[in-house]
């Protein structure tokens, strides 16, 4: 249900950091880490490549930078080959780096709008209070333990959507289909509450019965989903520290929602 990230291996940034030089192994520039046939990797690019690894959950040691920029050679003098065997100009290479850059330039988009149009502490304490508001005289809040199974197309949706009441289990037919990472979980998503989902998954997930799944397909920016509602459960709200985070990530995917569908609207789209 979140967002998917638009983003792609860090190995194919880390190539784009090695830059053409005259430059000998014993001459390097200030910003230069190493030489490669005379082709520089930059500090910067080490740099990327190490904030790369430390946000995948490794450390910060002498000896995962040394093992990033040995990686960063290794993927120079590959691509030097690649070059020699005439594979820089052939179609699959050509595609390949079409879909790289396309990537990285939708993910530099989605960063700059969201730099630009920050979550602000102020709209996360309104967020809260308003949440806070809706929980009535009994002031407690429903927390709904969600499955999902994401597709390309209302047509495959429609498909696993039959098998489910088929008799196939939910958890079954996510694995099989889903592009969604969490397929290998049967779909699992966890406990959420309705804000922090997007308003097309809330507005059917508070209609569900415990064991349900939507009778037909969503409609999201990214593709189809079906929800299960796995089950329900009320209790004490948090406290606007403890509830902080959460609500940040619900009002980001909030506005990059919104921003993609000003993008959806003023386009002119085709689909086969």
């Amino acid at each position: 249900m979140k967002l998917f990230a638009i983003r792609f291996f860090a190995t194919a940034v880390i190539a784009l950091g090695c830059i053409p030089s005259a430059y000998s192994q014993n001459a390097l520039p200030i910003n230069a880490a190493a030489s490669v046939n005379g082709v520089i990797i930059s500090n910067d690019s080490v740099e990327q490549g190490i904030q790369a690894a430390l946000a995948q959950g490794q450390k910060d040691s002498p000896e995962l930078r040394k093992a990033v920029l040995g990686k960063m050679i290794e993927i120079s003098l590959l691509s030097q080959q690649a070059d020699k065997d005439g594979l820089a100009n052939s179609d699959r290479a050509n595609r390949e780096l079409a879909f790289i850059r396309q990537n990285y330039l939708a993910d530099l988009e989605l960063s700059t709008y969201m730099s630009k149009n920050p979550v602000t502490d102020a709209d996360i304490q309104a967020e809260y209070n308003r949440e806070i508001a809706t929980l009535g005289p009994q002031g407690m809040i429903t927390e709904y333990k969600v499955s999902d199974i994401a597709v390309a197309t209302e047509a495959d949706a429609q498909a696993a959507l039959a098998r489910i009441k088929k008799g196939e289990s939910f958890d079954k037919v996510a694995k099989s289909v889903s592009l969604a990472p969490n397929k290998v979980q049967g779909g699992a998503v966890g406990w959420v509450q309705a804000g922090q989902t997007l308003p097309q998954i809330a507005s059917v997930l508070v209609t569900l019965s415990k064991g349900q799944v939507s009778p037909a397909p969503i409609q999201m920016p990214q593709g189809w989903y079906l929800i299960k509602l796995e089950d329900k459960k009320s209790s004490k709200p948090p406290t606007f520290e403890q509830a902080k985070a959460a609500i940040r990530n619900g009002l980001m995917q909030r506005k990059q929602f919104e921003f993609l569908s000003q993008l959806r609207q003023g386009a002119n789209i085709v689909v086969r």
